[in-house]
């Protein structure tokens, strides 16, 4: 019989969106279960967010952003989401982070704060703390949620499923029913056990993707759980073709590297070929290296094909004054250092990879599912801001906000909502016979990665598309099989959800014969 729990919300996931989402209903006095795929802070996407987050520029108005966010959009943006972010993200962004959490962002002398300009913005707007933004928010948060009193933290849990009636009830009459949220199905990776968790609300905050590629900037667990459970729960996905790829990845043909942040080219750092020339204003003449992040990344593909390389290179070193490398970029030029790569002295060499997905679960202004009683915040949602393309430093005020929203909507509900009979609901059967064979599994993946690469990666075609969609359908039927005879473990969940969700990103970009923004089609 697997363990059970009963709390008032379950939030899966403890990075910006979630953890804020957590801190905003444990602080109004509802009872919290908080499960985290690990149990340091450097296990989400927040801790790695370098650039920053938008705040207000000099002669800023929420109008002026939402035209930016509209334009890296590619048109695609949904107008009601993007105006609620331009007018509630500096609020909030100032309520929350600066005044309840107590973020010290960079100032400059006459204490204002230290301001920065990326792609796709036409002003500077961003605020940071020097290139460790995220990391600097994600500490705050985790020292918050640990010691918190209506907050119960269930550590190293992966989320196995959803719990809906209509899929998990010993009643089969309920298949007619509305399509409602009653909790998960969560694995605990130390006692190899699986806990059933009875809500009466559940918030999604599991973050991306990206290890579905070959390349990410993403962290281990961003293999798209939350996407595949809420596709299995028959929650509304959308906009999954468009998976943006940052253009600055430190490139090194084998071992993980790391992002370099777009702010770097916002303190004046060009992308160059071989020889050191720029070539931004070949692809780009009005924005150059401070594009959006599409036309920036399909660019450099462009300038590697036509120079037969593997990677382009970011220099530094011409634009930027060595001891402002050193102060400003302190974690970049530590990490190039790592690499044998000295920035103010030597050209850094980049190459784009898979960085945020757009789309996700479609939600409203106040983070609802088509699911009732489910929610989801953060990268694992689509509100409609990012549409076609993200514009740099929205996804975390897009967390906040968000987080806030749905808080505020569970507070206003969770008086009236109800506990499902925990007796309905099946315990966890483990049928699995035989222990993973990791050597499947890193195999398996492995083939998720380099068949999403090859045939779903930065440019797409017909022929790659098909090719994908066949591969990765055979693969999942192998793996579901394969899940079906093996006893639990987190990788063997993980490797599940991840060709799930490379199947829903594959065949979103086969329906779309259209490019635009990061999606792109030849």
């Amino acid at each position: 019989m697997s363990k059970e729990y009963r709390t008032e919300v379950l939030v899966i996931g403890a990075g910006i969106a979630g953890g804020i989402a957590a801190l905003q209903l444990a602080n109004a006095g509802v009872e919290v279960i908080l499960a985290r795929h690990g149990s340091s802070e450097n296990a989400t996407a927040t801790y790695y967010a370098q650039g920053g987050i938008i705040y207000k520029g000099e002669n800023d108005s929420p109008q002026l952003l939402a035209e930016d966010i509209m334009q890296a959009g590619a048109g695609h943006s949904y107008p009601p989401a993007v105006h609620k972010i331009a007018s509630e993200g500096p609020t909030l962004v100032e309520k929350i982070l600066i005044e309840k959490l107590g973020i010290e962002f960079d100032r400059q002398a006459d204490g204002k704060f230290s301001l920065v300009r990326e792609g796709g913005h036409r002003i500077a707007r961003i605020i940071h703390v020097r290139d460790s933004t995220g990391k600097s928010i994600q500490k705050k948060i985790n020292q918050l949620i640990n010691n918190h009193a209506n907050i119960t933290l269930l550590d190293n849990h992966t989320a196995i499923d959803i719990l809906t009636p209509a899929h998990h009830s010993l009643n089969r009459l309920a298949v007619y029913e509305p399509n409602r949220c009653v909790g998960a199905y969560l694995f605990n990776q130390k006692t190899q056990q699986v806990v059933k968790v009875l809500a009466k609300k559940t918030v999604l905050a599991t973050g991306g993707l990206g290890q579905i590629f070959k390349r990410t900037t993403n962290p281990p667990a961003a293999r798209g759980d939350g996407i595949a459970m809420a596709h299995r729960a028959g929650a509304r996905i959308v906009n999954m073709e468009f998976i943006q790829f940052h253009p600055t990845i430190f490139y090194h043909e084998y071992k993980p590297t790391f992002l370099i942040s777009e702010a770097v080219r916002g303190a004046g750092a060009r992308l160059v070929d071989a020889n050191g020339k720029p070539f931004m204003q070949n692809f780009a003449p009005a924005w150059k290296d401070l594009a959006p992040r599409d036309l920036v990344a399909c660019s450099m593909h462009k300038q590697m094909l036509q120079d037969d390389m593997s990677h382009v290179y970011l220099d530094m070193k011409s634009y930027i004054p060595a001891e402002r490398i050193k102060s400003e970029f302190p974690f970049i030029y530590q990490k190039c250092l790592e690499f044998g790569v000295d920035p103010t002295i030597d050209l850094i060499p980049v190459v784009p990879a898979a960085h945020y997905a757009c789309g996700g679960i479609l939600v409203d202004e106040n983070g609802k599912t088509s699911v009732e009683n489910l929610y989801a915040v953060g990268e694992v949602a689509c509100t409609g801001v990012h549409g076609a393309n993200r514009l740099a430093s929205t996804s975390l005020p897009e967390g906040v906000v968000w987080a806030h929203s749905a808080a505020q909507h569970i507070l206003k509900s969770i008086s009236k909502a109800i506990f499902h009979h925990a007796e309905s609901i099946r315990d966890w059967e483990d049928i699995g016979e035989f222990d993973p064979d990791p050597a499947l599994i890193n195999q398996d993946m492995s083939s998720i990665r380099n068949i999403m690469w090859n045939y779903v990666g930065l440019v797409r075609t017909t022929h790659r598309l098909q090719r994908a969609r066949r591969d990765l359908r055979n693969l999942e039927n192998e793996i579901e099989r394969f899940y079906r005879v093996s006893k639990l473990s987190d990788e063997l969940i993980g490797l599940r959800n991840a060709v799930r969700t490379a199947i829903i990103v594959a065949d979103a970009a086969w329906i779309n014969r259209r490019s635009m923004g990061c999606h792109y089609r030849e």
